[in-house]
């Protein structure tokens, strides 16, 4: 198995930090980099009213679809209302995860319908601060057409149910040790001066081995592998150590 890497941002909203998405979107565009983008489509988190709402931002997100990026339905309003961590407990903060049926399938629809009626139709998702449930994967499936879901520990796609996961590990660009497709995942609105740098090396290094979202074969993909399932249970074990730790 040879390593491929894939480049998400996360947080794109009217109120984003117009600047610091424009310098990472040119680094992308140098580098001929196909990130997947994920959008807010009804941003009420207090920090990412950053800028003054963009009145150009929804064409933006259809020049970005139009250029071949992947666009992911990122939540609804991206405010945590649960401190559930659910089947990928990243954090215990959930804007999804431990939150009802019928709340969570409201959020999707409403979501898709603001993307929708701005001519967007994402076939993927992820929720905010990584954290979803199993009410989610229904939701989903009720709800929408999106079966690709952006998360979850693990080498490399594999399929559950109705559902395929495309794992997302790190947040960091840096080459990996271990074969298989990584998903970094970048936060543009928070980035400073270094953290720009970081990716820009690592794309000018490493540019054969970045592919986009939609240059994944999915077809015919298997269940979760016996190794990806060991590297799932040593992260989040690791994670509740480290976490367990902090708190003492």
């Amino acid at each position: 198995m040879t390593t491929k890497y894939l480049i998400r941002l996360d947080d794109a909203c009217p109120t984003m930090d117009s600047v610091k998405w424009e310098k990472m979107l040119n680094i992308l565009d140098r580098y001929e980099v196909k990130p997947m983008v994920g959008i807010i489509p009804h941003n009420e988190d207090p920090k990412l009213h950053i800028g003054v709402e963009d009145p150009n931002f929804w064409q933006k997100a259809r020049d970005w679809d139009k250029k071949g990026w992947a666009i992911a339905l990122h939540g609804y309003n991206h405010c945590y209302i649960s401190e559930k961590g659910g089947i990928n407990p990243l954090w215990n903060r959930s804007e999804f995860a431990g939150v009802s049926f019928e709340i969570q399938c409201k959020k999707i629809k409403e979501g898709l319908r603001i993307l929708n009626g701005h001519g967007i139709n994402p076939k993927y998702f992820f929720a905010p601060s990584h954290t979803f449930d199993e009410n989610t994967l229904l939701a989903l499936k009720k709800c929408s057409d999106i079966r690709i879901i952006s998360d979850t520990i693990a080498t490399k796609p594999y399929k559950d149910g109705d559902f395929v996961f495309i794992p997302q590990l790190g947040g960091h660009c840096t080459e990996m040790k271990i074969p298989g497709i990584w998903t970094f995942c970048l936060h543009p609105n928070i980035m400073n001066e270094n953290d720009f740098n970081v990716p820009e090396t690592f794309f000018k290094s490493h540019v054969t081995e970045i592919i986009g979202f939609d240059d994944l074969n999915l077809d015919n993909i298997g269940r979760k592998s016996l190794g990806s399932r060991f590297l799932s249970y040593l992260y989040f074990t690791c994670l509740l150590y480290t976490s367990d730790a902090a708190d003492e």
